[in-house]
């Protein structure tokens, strides 16, 4: 299982997420541009010294990440559907793809993807922070597929 992230634009939310993967022992997939400049220091700030237990791979673009998918599932989370995560069945291999923070992705990503999820909120609420969702999102896909570190 991995977590991918489509042009991030905070340096803090990506230094979260990779904490979040170092944590739970998945990679994280990051495509660019970035709304950031790349530099250890910005995201070593949020992600400490666990950013040196995970493997972090960058792509050019999502063109270039399609590319490294092979049979994987790309699982996009986004607020434009109603399907539930914990009403769905995810597989070990699953991708979970999540979108900028302003603006999600383009229609022709998630075009390409093969399910999109919504993490149940309520209705007052337009959107979770980045890193949050990628929590909820990845611990039940690692709950559901028995993959949970022990």
């Amino acid at each position: 299982m991995r977590i991918a992230l489509f042009e991030p634009e905070i340096a803090g939310n990506v230094g979260a997420i990779l904490r979040l993967g170092a944590g739970m022992g998945i990679d994280v997939d990051l495509i660019e541009p970035m709304g950031f400049e790349w530099d250890d220091r910005r995201v070593r700030r949020t992600a400490m010294d666990y950013i040196d237990h995970v493997t972090i791979v960058r792509h050019a673009g999502f063109d270039a990440f399609k590319a490294t998918v092979g049979a994987s599932r790309i699982l996009l989370f986004t607020t434009k559907v109603q399907q539930s995560p914990y009403d769905f069945a995810f597989c070990s291999d699953d991708i979970l793809l999540f979108g900028k923070e302003s603006a999600g992705v383009p229609a022709e990503v998630a075009d390409a993807c093969d399910a999109r999820l919504r993490i149940p909120m309520r209705s007052q609420v337009r959107s979770m922070n980045l890193a949050t969702s990628a929590a909820l999102a990845l611990g039940e896909a690692l709950r559901q597929t028995a993959s949970l570190p022990t």
